[in-house]
């Protein structure tokens, strides 16, 4: 018997919930062209954390899809995207923060809600700080990378309803923010809001 816990993200909004070994989350773009910031732990050892530089050097390449494995800071998997209906998500472009949004698109912005702040506020519930987020991967998010290096955001290339599927291969604490960014097309310019599905065994 599976059972299925299904939760809408409202937008601008954080989540965090753990993930046991061998379940699934699915996140789904309710409404389309939604960027979803997204960190994930070892939920009984919080140092052990995703890795940008061991998942990237693995796989080859800087985008996700269907059949990459989220490698940890100790080189062993945490999650494995094992369905994704989009084909390409973005792993450098970072999270927004009040010091970005100020020195890429002005002062008035400071006061702008980030991903930056959902991270530090869901992150306290489970004793994390400032010093535990690392480089994030972006669900959704399009960040072509040009011939010479320079990289963009733009429109992403999702649609509403469309779904990614990961499997944790440890119990993992996942943290999402639902990115409020309004100041460049991640979003399309107004934030909406996401579904997170768990899927998994009932205990025996």
């Amino acid at each position: 018997m599976t059972t299925t816990h299904s939760e809408t993200v409202p937008a601008r909004a954080a989540w965090s919930s753990v993930v046991p070994a061998g379940a699934t989350l699915t996140l789904t773009d309710l409404h389309g062209n939604q960027a979803v910031d997204f960190l994930v732990y070892d939920a009984k050892d919080t140092s052990v954390r995703y890795s940008a530089p061991d998942t990237l050097h693995a796989q080859g390449g800087i985008f996700l899809s269907t059949g990459s494995v989220l490698l940890s800071n100790e080189h062993t998997p945490l999650m494995t995207v094992v369905a994704d209906e989009v084909g390409r998500h973005d792993t450098i472009g970072g999270a927004c923060s009040k010091e970005s949004n100020t020195l890429r698109y002005g002062h008035h912005t400071w006061s702008q809600h980030a991903c930056v702040d959902n991270f530090l506020a869901e992150g306290a519930r489970y004793g994390l700080g400032k010093r535990d987020l690392v480089s994030n991967i972006n669900w959704y998010m399009n960040v072509p990378v040009e011939k010479d290096g320079t990289l963009g955001i733009v429109d992403g290339l999702s649609a509403p309803g469309r779904t990614l599927t990961l499997r944790a291969a440890r119990d993992v604490l996942v943290l999402v923010s639902n990115c409020p960014q309004i100041n460049n097309p991640c979003n399309g310019f107004e934030p909406t809001a996401v579904g997170m599905t768990i899927t998994g065994a009932d205990p025996a």
